[in-house]
């Protein structure tokens, strides 16, 4: 069965979406075949990968948007609707389900529902297991090697939901304040979910299946530095103030509470720092305009002179987080 991982932080602003579009791609190039779930009601990871066109045809009463595919459980008159993902790219085997922006609606339902799961309701658990239930489905039906999920950046129901699904999860971070602060946050919130979710299993013994909502920590991503305005040390003024306290954050905050509850995976090296990639700056409107990864832009994208070279080239910053995955894709 395909290993599910969500690229996850509480905190916006730290590349995920960027990050995990690129990655998926460089995994299917790799003979996986790899499942992009968007989740993220702001949809950023479909408009990056689907044109317009495509993004409406998602979104209509056949279509297979993340929102489309539940409907029938947020309305209360049915279940999951087993539609196929989009295949949204030429080049290996890669495929979408669309985010909606009224996956919003959703999330209401889950936040009324909670508390009835947490009792055994089928009902509630029937709507707190849909994106799971479709998730589990989608990936069967494109035979997915490995299911890569886009989160908002919160800590509400619908997070709570889709990351109980996962097998693993990643944290971009950036160093700031916010993320310092955001880890601790998200530590907290992590053991309490897990509690709840235990819950909910504990009451249910009937055949609906629902996760087990204990995701494990693989580590994290950063944002390397500013290449543009990065000091001869190579380190921006948000470095050289917060990179100390970032690691040791995540250490205290994510790390030490999840290892309590066998929520952490035990690197043999206890390096939690999965990869590190600087900003790309101005590559990246070449490559949402084109919707193709920064590394397949080119001359017909509009970049010139240097840029070209830098693009083709910056595949290397995510290669070590794709042999991560393609690893951990063989997992028992």
């Amino acid at each position: 069965m395909a290993k599910t991982i969500s690229i996850f932080n509480n905190k916006g602003g730290v590349g995920k979406t960027t990050y995990m579009y690129h990655v998926a791609h460089l995994l299917s190039r790799c003979d996986l075949t790899v499942l992009m779930v968007d989740c993220d009601s702001q949809c950023n990871l479909t408009s990056y990968s689907m044109s317009d066109s495509e993004i409406k045809r998602s979104w209509r009463d056949d279509g297979n948007s993340i929102f489309q595919v539940i409907e029938p459980v947020y309305k209360t008159t049915g279940d999951i609707r087993n539609r196929a993902p989009t295949s949204v790219s030429e080049v290996g085997s890669l495929y979408l389900v669309p985010g909606d922006l009224r996956l919003n609606n959703f999330e209401d339902l889950l936040g009324d529902t909670w508390s009835s799961a947490k009792g055994g309701s089928e009902p509630a658990l029937r709507a707190q297991s849909a994106i799971h239930r479709y998730i589990k489905a989608a990936s069967r039906k494109v035979k997915a090697d490995l299911v890569l999920l886009d989160l908002g950046p919160n800590l509400g129901a619908l997070n709570r939901a889709a990351l109980a699904t996962s097998d693993y999860f990643i944290t971009p971070v950036s160093p700031d304040l916010f993320s310092i602060q955001g880890t601790e946050n998200l530590g907290n919130k992590l053991l309490t979910w897990r509690k709840e979710w235990d819950q909910c299993n504990n009451a249910w013994d009937g055949e609906l299946s629902i996760p087990k909502g204990q995701p494990s920590y693989l580590g994290y991503v950063i944002q390397r530095h500013n290449l543009r305005s990065a000091s001869k040390d190579g380190m921006t003024a948000g470095w050289s103030i917060y990179g100390d306290e970032l690691e040791p954050a995540i250490k205290s905050n994510i790390i030490d509470k999840l290892i309590s509850i066998d929520q952490v995976v035990k690197w043999d090296d206890e390096e939690y720092k999965l990869g590190q990639i600087p900003n790309l700056h101005s590559l990246i409107p070449y490559s949402l305009n084109a919707k193709k990864p920064v590394f397949d832009c080119g001359s017909g994208d509009g970049l010139r002179g240097a840029h070209i070279k830098k693009a083709s080239e910056s595949d290397k910053h995510f290669s070590g987080m794709v042999d991560i995955l393609i690893d951990i894709a063989s997992w028992p």
